[in-house]
């Protein structure tokens, strides 16, 4: 079985900035025992077309360091943002077709969504709107 490539907060920031979003982030786990454990990490993207990524790396399941490594945020769960609601893509694209979040996304599934969401024009949105589709 092939290995994931583990993503961190850093790696997630350096996707979305080089693709031209601008990025803020914050981390929830840190080596405290006390320290909020709902999710690693989170990464807001804004592109410049407006749109925007929030990415989140949950950890539901806790491992032991012999057990595995680096595989806990191995998968992380993506919502697309249009005017500050979450929103799903218009027909034709591979993801968010739908629904407004990806769970479990890899991160080659990350750069696709990426690449997807940087190129896309919102004139799009309003078309499909006018013409039923959206």
């Amino acid at each position: 079985m092939e290995q994931l490539q583990p993503m961190t907060e850093d790696s997630v920031k350096e996707i979305l900035e080089s693709a031209g979003a601008r990025v803020m982030s914050r981390g929830g786990r840190t080596e405290h025992y006390s320290a909020p454990r709902e999710f690693s990490f989170e990464v807001k993207g804004v592109f410049p077309n407006g749109l925007m990524l929030h990415v989140v790396a949950r950890q539901y399941d806790y491992r032991d360091p012999w057990e595995a490594s680096g595989r806990i945020n191995a998968m992380v769960d993506v919502a697309l943002l249009r005017n500050g609601t979450f929103s799903a893509l218009p027909k034709g694209f591979d993801w968010f077709q739908g629904k407004d979040e990806e769970t479990g996304v890899d991160e080659a599934g990350l750069k696709g969504i990426v690449a997807c969401v940087q190129n896309l024009n919102p004139k799009l949105f309003k078309l499909q709107q006018l013409t039923g589709d959206l």
